[in-house]
């Protein structure tokens, strides 16, 4: 591909750091000091009190809706966008929870507030929002009414490193937050997820729900103190709180995202320059110019057509390939998540046609590759090239 859609996301640095640290006569490689040492500094970096580094972000979305369930055992509504990645549609319904969905946005292909706001009842349990592709999603009049209700905000960044709203960073503003560091991402420590958070009782409990459930992986004394003395014909190195997982990452992983944390402004800054040299290239009589660039860390370019237009669509998809252009039609996830299998029977029959904006972007949307080291020269040529469709 000419125009991958990621480009030198591990660099040699980054390789020589594992190397490093392999090249001791007994190096511990499950994990141990460095995945400790990348969650406080990640914490440091994003804004919050606690993070838990763990080995996907799907498994973040996973453990995130387990200690929703810890919260409330007798479920309820989660909200979730139809455009999104499966995992997160997917946690709420592992968790026994029923996802509620509203559409999105044009803007910031993010939940539409007022879609958030329609939908919000005594059953709801928490809004799930997805940060797309860099976009900033948060309305302030939706946080509001969610602090009135006392309905938590689950922020899923995992495509939005870096981005913010009013001066803070995405991840810091919700109850908790998702991050991925999956190689195509913002950083990458190969496979990799983060849990953040400000509450003291989810963090030892994410802490627990990651590792078997274990008491003894809470790092509050006092916490594991109040299961041992509660359960004293049990060891105290194996207490089990909760019938959990095991979704720890490796030394590996926090090496390279240590490494990696310390050119991600950077990186982000980059990433925004990039994305407004596209738009301003590309022809707005064919494709959507019109998104909310304040706070974005761009993850990669959208392309996504002004009107519905079949013959055009097609033609784009063969010109794209012809130039070498690598693509994903249908945006974050493939596109409406309603669409997909695992919904039915789950959702009614043809639901999907009560979400215009996603199904747009469904049939009439893409998104191709942005990465730092991707040049003004290469972004001109691809719109130029683009344009000509």
């Amino acid at each position: 591909m000419k125009y991958p859609l990621m480009r030198n996301n591990i660099l040699r640095e980054d390789l020589d750091a594992v190397i490093e640290h392999l090249r001791q006569d007994d190096p511990k490689l499950t994990h141990g000091e460095h995945v400790k040492a990348f969650e406080q500094e990640w914490s440091q970096w994003l804004g919050v009190k606690y993070s838990v580094f763990v080995n996907s972000g799907a498994s973040a979305n996973l453990l995130t809706m387990a200690l929703l369930k810890l919260r409330h055992p007798e479920g309820g509504e989660v909200l979730v966008p139809p455009l999104t990645w499966v995992s997160d549609i997917a946690s709420v319904l592992q968790n026994g929870f029923t996802p509620v969905f509203a559409d999105i946005d044009p803007s910031t292909l993010a939940m539409a507030p007022q879609g958030i706001l329609s939908k919000l009842n005594e059953r709801t349990r928490a809004v799930f929002l997805t940060h797309v592709q860099g976009f900033d999603g948060i309305d302030d009049g939706v946080l509001q009414e969610l602090e009135r209700r006392g309905i938590p905000l689950i922020e899923d960044v995992c495509e939005s490193h870096g981005a913010e709203h009013n001066g803070h960073r995405l991840g810091s503003l919700g109850w908790i937050s998702n991050f991925s560091y999956y190689y195509a991402h913002h950083m990458s420590t190969i496979e990799g997820g983060m849990i953040c958070t400000n509450d003291p009782l989810v963090y030892q409990q994410a802490r627990m729900l990651r590792s078997h459930g274990m008491v003894r992986e809470a790092n509050d004394p006092e916490f594991r103190a109040e299961y041992q003395q509660a359960n004293p014909q049990l060891n105290p190195d194996f207490i089990f709180a909760f019938p959990a997982f095991n979704t720890r990452n490796t030394e590996i992983g926090g090496i390279l995202g240590r490494k990696q944390l310390k050119r991600l402004s950077a990186n982000v800054e980059r990433r925004t320059q990039n994305l407004r040299r596209f738009l301003n290239g590309i022809d707005p009589l064919k494709f959507r110019t019109d998104f909310k660039l304040e706070g974005s860390s761009n993850y990669a370019f959208n392309l996504i057509l002004r009107e519905p237009d079949e013959a055009l669509v097609q033609r784009l998809m063969v010109h794209m390939k012809e130039g070498g252009i690598e693509f994903r039609r249908g945006s974050a996830g493939g596109g409406n998540q309603l669409r997909q299998p695992y919904l039915k029977g789950i959702v009614p029959a043809d639901y999907h046609l009560e979400f215009p904006q996603t199904e747009h972007v469904h049939f009439y949307g893409f998104y191709i590759g942005n990465f730092p080291d991707l040049r003004d020269e290469e972004i001109d040529e691809l719109c130029h090239y683009l344009n000509r469709v």
